[in-house]
Formats: C-alpha cells, sequence, structure tokens
C-alpha cells in the first residue's frame, strides 16, 4: 500500500475522530500521474451534494498534475473535482455527522491498494488557536524526550 499523497497538515488543523476509505473516479492519465505520486492534498476538502441520485461525495481542490506521457490535454483542469466512491449507508451516515454536529470531511492520504487509487479522509472538528499551540509545544516536548533519550543510551 504504497502512500501517494499525504496531507500532513490535515492533523494539525482537525481533530480527526473516524478515518474512511473511498475510491476515487478518475481519467486514465489522471491514475497514471497519481500512481507516479503527483498529487497535492493540501487546501483539499470533500464535499457533499446532493442530485438526482440521492447524495454523492466530491473531492475538491486536489491537484494531480498531469501525466507526462499522454500527450497534449487542451482542456484538463489539474484542480477538478472526483467523485468519491461509497455505499449509500456510508453516505448517510456522514451525512447525518456532519449535519448533527457540524463536523467536516478532511483528506488525509491517497493510497494505492492493489491497483486502485483510493483516498483515506476522516471526519475532523476544527481547532482553535490556542489547540494548535498545545499541539506544537506537545510536538517539541516529545522531540526533546527523543534527544536526550538518544543521548544516554549512547554513553
Amino acid at each position: 500500500m504504497p502512500i501517494l499523497a499525504n496531507n500532513r497538515r490535515a492533523s494539525f488543523d482537525y481533530d480527526l475522530l473516524e478515518n474512511y476509505e473511498a475510491g476515487l473516479v478518475l481519467l486514465g492519465h489522471e491514475a497514471k500521474s497519481a500512481k507516479a505520486g503527483h498529487v497535492n492534498l493540501s487546501g483539499a476538502y470533500v464535499s457533499l451534494r446532493s442530485g438526482n441520485n440521492g447524495s454523492e461525495l466530491w473531492l475538491v481542490g486536489a491537484h494531480i498534475s498531469p501525466y507526462r506521457f499522454a500527450g497534449k490535454m487542451n482542456d484538463y483542469d489539474p484542480n477538478r473535482e472526483r467523485k468519491l466512491l461509497l455505499k449509500k449507508r456510508e453516505i448517510a451516515y456522514l451525512i447525518g455527522k456532519i449535519q448533527e454536529k457540524g463536523l467536516t470531511l478532511v483528506p488525509v492520504k491517497m493510497y494505492t491498494k492493489r491497483s486502485f487509487v483510493k483516498l483515506e479522509f476522516a471526519l475532523g472538528r476544527g481547532k482553535k488557536k490556542y489547540d494548535k499551540r498545545e499541539s506544537i509545544k506537545k510536538r517539541e516536548l516529545d522531540r526533546q524526550i527523543r534527544t536526550l533519550t538518544k543521548r544516554q543510551i549512547s554513553r
């Protein structure tokens, strides 16, 4: 399961509560470009849309660069919206969670599973500024503890 893209900012900006896995509807050259690792998830989010076939989830703001060997694609938009593939039960559950508690859906990472490109997204609650400061302090303390224990072991 090689990871193609990781959204490190997501865990800093949001408290991630539950993780979900979804398939992505990609064009052929997009799939090849994604498998080559030319994906950027920063600033991306998952949007809910109600259509005539029911509700659907869409990945918005993810950048997949054009595949180098695909030739000219004049009308290709690398930031286009991409449909997520989930079961109706899961979509209904997520709709309830989003409306009930004021949570949001944040893409965390994109990876391959067998030959499929999958997106892991999480149900998250936005952090306040003081929460972010606490996470920075905790990260720095953990780093200091690791360096101190390495020094003691090496002696």
